[in-house]
């Protein structure tokens, strides 16, 4: 018997869809109007430089930030207007695996690594701690259950951050800057990870990073944001060779320096520019 062929990406349904998304921080503006469509079983790269709106986008559709205008639905239900309730209950399909690693330094890893199972499900704790050890079999830390945070790396401190993302089995997980920081083989491992989760499991990703060589690997689409919007969005070969001055600076680290007034300048500095 031979295996079925693949679901075609552009058929997969669609599971994050962003609709003209704007958010403001007090009078300034960060997000125009973003929209974009991430479908089941892909990993959607967001890129961007400092002060793009990476974080912002990430923390809106994590629930974190309500925006201004526009709707995010996740799974069919748009978190902009669901009752508080229904998006804890949303969030349990949903993994997050924080730049910092975010864990506590007062409990082991295993412990860490449990804490969803223990918030969210009545388990047994014999049951929660298989499924601990089965997630970070998965990510390369087995064996490590009894260290306490201060005692792991950087590299294991990442690991462990998605192990605990996905130790409830979401559908969906959002990574911040998964392999910012690290060296290359620890970074690569990394990216093998997410590679293997959308492979096997079918796992939707969402990664915000800054690191090109990581999203050129790991990425099946890229969205890259510019001063809150959505300057390119396609498959890595249609992003690196995108038409626009702006993406190709991004990708080639060039500067876009604005030629300076010298009589506006010394305006500006003496408070006389208005």
């Amino acid at each position: 018997m031979t295996a079925p062929a693949p679901v075609p990406a552009d058929v997969r349904p669609i599971v994050v869809e962003v609709r003209d998304l704007v958010t403001y921080y007090g009078d300034r503006l960060i997000l125009r109007g973003v929209s974009l469509a991430v479908r089941e079983g892909e990993i959607m790269v967001i890129m961007g430089g400092s002060g793009s709106g990476k974080s912002t986008f990430l923390n809106a559709l994590l629930g974190l930030l309500r925006p201004t205008s526009g709707t995010i639905e996740i799974l069919g239900k748009d978190i902009t207007r669901v009752k508080p309730m229904e998006l804890q209950e949303l969030r349990q399909s949903m993994g997050v695996a924080f730049q910092t690693g975010a864990l506590f330094s007062s409990m082991s890893l295993a412990e860490n690594i449990m804490l969803p199972l223990r918030e969210h499900t009545k388990l047994d704790r014999k049951t929660m701690q298989i499924m601990a050890r089965m997630k970070l079999e998965v990510v390369g830390l087995s064996g490590f259950e009894a260290l306490m945070p201060a005692e792991l790396s950087g590299g294991m401190i990442k690991r462990a951050a998605l192990a605990r993302a996905i130790v409830m089995d979401p559908r969906l997980l959002f990574c911040d800057e998964p392999s910012a920081g690290l060296d290359p083989v620890v970074s690569s491992q990394i990216d093998e990870l997410l590679m293997r989760l959308r492979d096997t499991v079918g796992m939707t990703i969402i990664v915000v990073t800054h690191e090109l060589e990581s999203a050129f690997t790991i990425a099946d689409r890229i969205c890259v944001l510019d001063k809150g919007e959505i300057i390119a969005l396609g498959t890595v070969d249609e992003v690196k060779h995108h038409p626009s001055e702006r993406v190709q600076n991004l990708l080639n680290r060039r500067t876009e320096d604005a030629i300076l007034d010298p009589d506006a300048y010394l305006r500006r500095l003496t408070g006389e520019a208005n």
